[in-house]
């Protein structure tokens, strides 16, 4: 619909202040007439959203260092599954994950989960650099697992999830939320696979977040554990949580085969925690297309939330930016959606829309499909991502 059919709330929150210059009758700063073709609009509910989940499973959370095993078991909760048992070994995050979860059965160890032939999937969020490891034991106890991101940290367990998932035919999920649990991010790959920006020829994200957070499920708080700050235990910046920005790369472009051409990081600012880093970018060049990332830790407080995501996708017959977490100045409503083509610019409201991930990977569980995810996919933005972390020049900026 057009903006003259919108309220007048939704109508400031998409265009803004500066928006509101173009708004102003036409010839009150320029000549030039206003574009006609300007529409604002929220995208419709889909009713399968509220369906009844159409297959059931169970399933059990082994491991919850990181915040992020809230969203992974809400979203496989909706999809029809039932947690039935969970582990933690930090008295802490065990503790949290009670309160959240009352009736669950906590068991302990991990073996009462590899060895419960009720559990089909298996969701951790454990230290980084344990959750292959741990989802090579799932799987070869004939168990389908889905991992926190980032799934792998090293190309020596990136081989050997290779090889498991080949001797056991399970499936290996990474849930990489920035795309899968983001509705304007589900909107922008509907609106690219329906051709409405052409070709695609270039993805950009931008990925700042916060260290110490205030609110979510992105994990934060009031501090940090030891892990975090420990590259061999988190796999650092490229491989954490660039992870995101190269699934989303491969997902967006359709490229099935990617090199990194180079990459970059630094510790800018956490002198305290030398071997931390605080920044970083990457290259990337697909068969189908070509990408940026860039990735921090410096979402200031005024933000008002964890990070100010952006994804930048260059079409040849248009363009989309999609600002997921908020609205800078205008509105901290996130999952925007912004849409330029040859007939008109649009704003999408996001906020409706369905995130299919949950059902699709449950359904994936019985089926034995790979529609929530592409196995080789997957697994690529792991590799990607790892190597550019083992090759990323270290830089050190001058005070």
């Amino acid at each position: 619909m057009h903006t003259n059919g919108l309220s007048r709330r939704i109508f400031l929150r998409t265009v803004g202040a500066t928006g509101l210059l173009s708004a102003l009758p036409e010839g009150s700063f320029s000549s030039h007439p206003a574009h006609s073709g300007t529409t604002c609009e929220v995208a419709s509910p889909d009713p399968a959203e509220d369906a009844v989940p159409k297959y059931s499973i169970k399933f059990a959370v082994c491991g919850m260092s990181h915040d992020h095993i809230y969203g992974m078991v809400g979203a496989i909760q909706r999809g029809g599954g039932i947690l039935i048992a969970a582990y933690g070994e930090e008295p802490e995050k065990l503790a949290t994950f009670i309160k959240r979860f009352p009736g669950v059965k906590i068991v302990r160890s991990e073996d009462e989960i590899l060895n419960d032939a009720s559990i089909q999937l298996v969701l951790s969020s454990t230290i980084a650099s344990h959750r292959a490891p741990l989802g090579i034991r799932v799987m070869r106890h004939g168990k389908d697992y889905l991992s926190d991101k980032p799934g792998i940290t090293t190309l020596e367990q990136l081989a050997e999830v290779r090889k498991t998932i080949a001797e056991t035919n399970r499936i290996y999920g990474i849930m990489y939320s920035e795309r899968f649990e983001v509705r304007a991010a589900v909107k922008a790959g509907e609106l690219i696979q329906s051709g409405a920006i052409g070709r695609v020829i270039q993805t950009i994200n931008i990925a700042p977040h916060q260290i110490y957070q205030h609110q979510g499920d992105a994990g934060g708080g009031g501090s940090r554990p030891d892990w975090f700050w420990n590259p061999d235990l988190y796999g650092g910046i490229l491989c954490d949580i660039g992870s995101h920005q190269v699934d989303q790369f491969l997902y967006y472009t359709g490229s099935t085969d990617a090199e990194v051409v180079a990459s970059q990081i630094a510790n800018v600012a956490h002198p305290e925690h030398p071997r931390f880093q605080d920044f970083g970018d990457m290259m990337l060049r697909g068969n189908r297309g070509v990408g940026y990332v860039r990735l921090d830790w410096f979402t200031p407080d005024g933000l008002g939330t964890w990070g100010d995501g952006r994804l930048f996708v260059l079409g040849t017959e248009g363009y989309i930016e999609v600002r997921k977490y908020t609205n800078v100045a205008v509105s901290k409503t996130g999952n925007n959606l912004f849409i330029v083509d040859k007939h008109q610019a649009r704003y999408i409201d996001c906020n409706n829309v369905t995130l299919p991930f949950g059902p699709q990977f449950v359904s994936d569980i019985v089926n034995r499909t790979h529609t929530a995810q592409d196995q080789a996919q997957c697994l690529l933005a792991a590799e990607l991502a790892i190597k550019a972390q083992r090759n990323a020049a270290m830089v050190h900026l001058s005070t």
